[in-house]
């Protein structure tokens, strides 16, 4: 694709990576075929191709973003299944990153879209606070029907029937392993996921000292920083990440680390980003280390020697998180491990495509995250499975919500089968 960005326009690093991107655009489509807003749509300024010229025209001519150009950017799942497809190798997450954080800084919202955005803002990346807006979300639940905004009936129906318990887990401590040494690993605890469900980290704790690994939850890491970055609040989410990356350094620098453990692939995808995110600044070289050691939790299985299990005669649906499948290019890990496992492993139709969850998506965009959730609640379900298995919290609600089908983290799954307790999940569905 032909740019026309000034040299002085291109001083701006931001700007110099998005034409970078651009200019890497043959404009051959392939992406719209597996875009699900584009598919569900069907217009083709809700596909990547859309976007991109849409972009582009907004960045070269540095204009005000308009409504109509901000809305189809906003309708934009991040999903990155349109990477995955693309032959030339544009890193649209890199473009569209940089135009929502243009529409921030240039483009004033609606007073009730800002309120939503601050909100959620305030709220999602601190554990405390989501407990407290979970349990005013259940209190209003029975009420949700009178609610006339979609978006907030979104954020009523997403509070759980159940609010877990703290985990002392999550605090900054040190875990030995059960038996010989190998590995020392950091785990990232995440935000969301330490209120939602608890166990997911519980499982992954008592899962890696079993393998044995040394479990570190550094002191002062928190919040990746993707939900604010994905809203362009640049300096928010970078205030977040740095944290994490001083965090890590300085666990990295003690007593060392084999690797930063994510299992939740929404936050794995921006971590492994950090080196693009601090490039020009002092946190350059340490935000390079630190994504250079981040993984998904089922890549540090696959290193060490999870025991292969009898057959559990128990048939697990496999959803493939986008962030994990598109965004990290991790597909097959977490099926192989199912199966040394013992279980039945079957995928749905067209599980390339999203489910809507997509971090706040389904509380900002209610109405296209509804389609996409039925849509993949009926392809897991005609599979017939005892169990969804996900690796990402923000999918595993988003499935959940729409199924009677028992919804578990793949690494509960792992940790039952190597000697852990029965997933809460399952147990609730006996």
């Amino acid at each position: 694709m032909q740019t026309n960005f000034t040299e002085e326009q291109l001083e701006d690093s931001g700007t110099a990576r998005a034409n970078e991107i651009l200019r890497s655009c043959v404009h051959c489509g392939f992406c719209t075929a597996t875009c699900p807003t584009y598919q569900l749509l069907g217009d083709e300024l809700d596909g990547p191709r859309g976007r991109i010229y849409q972009i582009k025209d907004m960045l070269e001519n540095e204009r005000v973003p308009d409504p109509k150009t901000v809305l189809h950017i906003d309708r934009c799942l991040s999903c990155l299944a349109c990477m995955t497809t693309c032959p030339s190798g544009v890193h649209y997450m890199h473009l569209v990153d940089h135009a929502r954080e243009y529409i921030e800084n240039n483009y004033k919202r609606p007073i009730g879209e800002r309120a939503l955005r601050w909100i959620l803002a305030r709220i999602l990346p601190y554990p405390g606070r989501f407990r407290l807006a979970l349990l005013g979300a259940k209190i209003g639940r029975p009420f949700r029907r009178l609610v006339p905004d979609a978006r907030l009936r979104a954020m009523l129906e997403m509070a759980p029937k159940s609010i877990p318990p703290v985990s002392r887990n999550d605090d900054p401590q040190s875990f030995a392993p059960y038996g010989e040494k190998k590995m020392r690993v950091a785990l990232m605890t995440g935000c969301a996921q330490r209120a939602l469900d608890t166990d997911i980290n519980d499982a992954t704790i008592r899962l890696l000292r079993r393998l044995g690994c040394e479990v570190v939850v550094a002191e002062g890491a928190g919040c990746c920083g993707a939900l604010t970055h994905h809203m362009g609040k640049t300096a928010e989410s970078h205030a977040t990440a740095e944290k994490n990356i001083d965090a890590w350094i300085a666990e990295a620098r003690g007593e060392g680390l084999d690797a930063v453990v994510i299992n939740t692939s929404g936050c794995g995808t921006t971590v492994k980003d950090y080196g693009h995110m601090f490039r020009e600044t002092g946190k350059a070289k340490e935000a390079t280390e630190i994504a250079g050691l981040a993984m998904d939790v089922s890549e540090i299985l696959m290193k060490l020697d999870l025991p292969e299990g009898g057959t559990k005669g128990m048939r697990v649906a496999y959803h493939a998180a986008c962030s994990l499948q598109h965004g990290q290019q991790i597909k097959s890990f977490p099926k192989e491990l199912l199966k040394r496992a013992g279980f039945e492993v079957v995928e749905p139709r067209d599980g390339h495509l999203c489910c809507g969850s997509a971090g706040t998506y389904n509380l900002m965009q209610p109405e296209i995250s509804g389609q996409l959730k039925q849509r993949k609640v009926e392809t897991l379900e005609a599979k017939a499975p005892d169990v969804i298995a996900a690796g990402n919290i923000g999918c595993m609600m988003q499935i959940g919500g729409g199924t009677q089908v028992p919804v578990v983290h793949t690494v509960q799954l792992l940790d039952w089968a190597t000697g852990g307790p029965k997933p809460r999940a399952l147990e609730e569905t006996e």
